[in-house]
């Protein structure tokens, strides 16, 4: 897939999201994107925002054009990308809102239920998600209005 050639994407999970992270990210690198893997390296229980701050950092400073998100529900570590200004974190378990989140939110984090979505689903989200652009238009209006200024 020529829409995750030569990106820079990076990736963090918590103990809960560690599977699936390991299983995306082989995929993402496979597809010949670059990956910068923030953590967690293993399943041992850990708290998602020591991995989740890296990673939106690294989206907010231009580091990776993009980031993957990945705990138990997708929520806390949602929550804490979505701290970051430059960061516009989705959750979505299926496709349609994978296409949503980039169509209409121009999301640059995608972020994974671990616990409540199949692997294969996962990566059909995942490419959904790289694979859809946003639309501008209106939407931007909208998107231009989340970030605290």
């Amino acid at each position: 897939m020529d829409a995750l050639k030569n990106l820079k994407i990076g990736i963090a999970s918590d103990h809960a999201g560690f599977e699936l992270k390991t299983i995306v990210k082989k995929y993402l690198e496979s597809q010949g994107a670059e990956v910068n893997d923030f953590g967690t390296h293993s399943a041992v229980s850990c708290d998602y925002p020591d991995f989740a701050h890296p990673l939106a950092f690294a989206v907010e400073n231009g580091e990776c054009q993009f980031g993957v998100a990945i705990c138990g529900s997708a929520n806390g570590i949602s929550m804490t990308v979505n701290k970051h200004q430059g960061c516009r974190a989705a959750i979505c378990w299926n496709t349609e809102l994978a296409t949503l989140a980039r169509q209409h939110n121009n999301a640059n984090v995608l972020s994974l239920p671990a616990r409540f979505i199949a692997e294969c689903d996962a990566l059909e989200v995942v490419k959904t998600f790289f694979r859809t652009d946003f639309e501008g238009g209106r939407h931007l209006r909208r998107v231009e209005k989340i970030a605290i200024k």
